[in-house]
């Protein structure tokens, strides 16, 4: 099972990292995906350093069980919110954070069962 939270939880990292870049970074296309969601401009850095902090946590948990676990948790929670978002906006285009979500909620699991 460890090595099924490896793969998901660099593979999920890599993503969230990603996203934290093209956030802070105020990518066109993020920038205005958030403002099509109504999310102030004063949120992105915070959201960004969200994300960083989980796929930190993720990478983290490959050393520290609990820290993994606790990362996936926040993960989940954040592309929850996000999932709830964009549907109070009447934006369907939620394939990616429910991708996101469910990686998440496997690295949980997969921490769980390997520690």
């Amino acid at each position: 099972m460890f090595i099924g939270y490896a793969v998901v939880a660099v593979l999920l990292a890599l993503a969230l990292s990603a996203s934290a870049f093209l956030t802070f970074t105020r990518n066109p296309q993020i920038v205005g995906s958030m403002t099509k969601l109504d999310v102030p401009d004063s949120w992105l850095p915070r959201l960004a350093t969200l994300k960083a902090a989980g796929a930190l946590g993720l990478l983290a948990g490959l050393a520290v069980p609990a820290l993994g676990g606790a990362a996936a948790i926040g993960v989940a929670l954040y592309f929850f919110g996000a999932l709830i978002t964009h549907l109070r906006a009447k934006d369907y285009e939620i394939a990616p954070v429910v991708i996101i979500a469910l990686l998440a909620i496997a690295a949980l699991v997969l921490r769980t069962l390997s520690a």
